[in-house]
């Protein structure tokens, strides 16, 4: 089950999954209400809030990316454009239609304005959606407001379905399940305090509110999160009792919407606060297939050795995979060092990869983040065992070469499937690092360093693992690589004994 979803999550890129899934969430509702059973909205009312949420981001995105003379990215406005549909009280009137289109203007806008140095702070529906509601709840004009339909009993197990997709293919399952169970938990100490019956909360919670489709797709949005796991989960305990506990300070009460842009502010604080501009350097070959891309940042870039950037290469002719993809870094942190990333390029490429390698030198590439928390443990004393299939050698790299530019003695093995022969990637950092290396590919380096074990070509088993890693259950292991490999390492060090198994997979790459 878990090999058809990442192979199924990762035919797409993350925001084309998120539009198809918005869509049809969509069409269903459409479906539901042309047979009546999403009273009190109509299949007009919902195509025609859909048209002008969609329209005025989309087009006003295009036109202020123009006005400040960047790249517009139509994938994320579209996306917008969607939620702001979902959430704003579908309206047929003129009035309520122009609200609609105002917090699509003022989403676009948001992106632009409410940013420092380069880097939006709050999530861009949620934005359009809360100013829109503010002027509507302060002056009484008759016009759309931030109803969050979507919350309702009828839609809830489509609903379900597709925040759990966009939360398993962002790996935040843990974060957005921790944000529902603490919402729950608020409500019904809530419930109890005011003497207010707890299965009749409870109820309205989970089955009459936007709570599973606020987790799944507006809480996960990556580029308004902090990167590390245990920031976002401080973010989701502050939003979650925002989202649930009632309160009013005149026009200002309890929304979605306010719970999040406050949640915002707080994964501002953790997170890179600066938009991130790259120049490149250039690219060497590191093997047949495999290219490193090096590139020196305008202001040093925060991170941890492990972690991944999103990069943006605008480019004619993009195909369905767009133009922002993810990569993991593979140079240690350093303040005035260069950034590297590393990546494969098969015969049959992605039009992003293939315009990253046309790139020439001095040309500039925009990072939008950084985050993830595949790290190395801080005890530099526990022997560890770090299992890279092909491309997973890219943050083992960057963890090796920051440990030893900082002069530690760890102990370390690494045990590197690759399936490719020729030049292996990294094999020179790797003997630097002085790691243990158990090399599983289709020939052995010559020579073989005196610290390496070459366990011949293959699939790297739970019994093979045994035979060349005796001590696996004695350390904690690691393991990188496309989520189909992932999977079947996961399985070999667990039959081997190995307790905690760190992954990291590279889906869609």
């Amino acid at each position: 089950m878990k090999q058809w979803l990442d192979r199924s999550t990762g035919v797409l890129t993350m925001y084309k999954l998120v539009i198809v899934l918005l869509s049809a969430i969509g069409v269903i509702a459409i479906l539901l209400s042309l047979f009546g059973q999403l009273t009190p909205w109509t299949p007009l009312q919902l195509l025609a809030s859909a048209a002008v949420a969609i329209a005025f981001t989309c087009s006003t995105s295009l036109l202020f990316a123009m006005i400040m003379r960047v790249k517009p990215h139509l994938d994320s406005a579209l996306i917008t454009g969607l939620l702001l549909f979902f959430v704003m009280q579908p309206r047929l009137d003129l009035p309520g239609l122009a609200g609609i289109a105002v917090a699509g203007i003022l989403a676009s806008i948001s992106k632009y304005l409410l940013a420092i140095r380069g880097r939006h702070i709050f999530n861009p529906a949620a934005t359009g959606a809360f100013l829109v509601t503010l002027v509507v709840f302060a002056t009484g004009i008759d016009s759309s407001y931030a109803a969050w339909w979507i919350g309702v009993p009828q839609l809830l197990i489509p609903v379900a379905i597709a925040a759990f997709l966009v939360l398993y293919r962002t790996q935040r399952l843990t974060v957005g399940a921790a944000f529902v169970l603490i919402a729950v938990a608020v409500a019904l100490a809530d419930a109890v305090l005011r003497g207010a019956p707890v299965l009749e909360v409870l109820g309205f919670t989970v089955l009459q509110s936007p709570l599973v489709f606020f987790a799944g797709f507006m809480f996960s949005e990556p580029l308004t999160l902090p990167p590390r796991r245990w920031q976002q989960l401080l973010e989701a305990v502050v939003v979650a009792v925002l989202f649930t506990v009632p309160f009013a300070f005149g026009a200002l009460n309890k929304t979605p919407q306010f719970a999040l842009l406050v949640g915002n502010l707080v994964g501002f604080a953790f997170g890179q606060r600066r938009g991130i501009r790259l120049d490149y350097l250039g690219k060497q070959q590191l093997g047949p297939t495999t290219w490193e891309l090096s590139f020196r940042p305008a202001r040093p870039v925060r991170f941890v050795a492990g972690q991944y950037m999103e990069l943006t290469i605008p480019h004619r002719g993009a195909d369905f995979r767009g133009s922002r993809r993810y990569f993991s870094i593979s140079s240690a942190p350093a303040n005035d060092g260069p950034i590297t990333f590393a990546i494969t390029v098969p015969e049959k490429s992605s039009s992003f990869k293939q315009a990253l390698l046309d790139l020439e030198p001095g040309a500039i590439v925009r990072g939008t983040g950084v985050g993830g928390d595949f790290s190395l443990p801080a005890d530099t004393t526990e022997p560890l065992l770090l299992v890279a299939g092909g491309i997973g050698i890219t943050p083992f790299a960057s963890q090796l070469a920051a440990a030893t530019a900082r002069g530690e003695k760890r102990d370390v093995t690494v045990v590197y499937a690759n399936s490719t022969p020729g030049e292996l990637p990294y094999a020179d950092l790797l003997k630097e690092s002085g790691a243990h290396v158990v090399l599983y590919a289709p020939e052995a380096p010559s020579p073989l360093p005196d610290s390496w074990v070459y366990a011949g070509p293959g699939r790297v088993t739970g019994e093979r693992l045994a035979a060349t890693v005796p001590d696996v259950s004695k350390r904690r292991a690691f393991v990188s690589g496309p989520p189909a490999l992932v999977n079947d390492l996961r399985k070999a060090l667990r039959s081997q004994g190995a307790r905690r198994v760190h992954s990291d997979y590279f889906s869609g790459y």
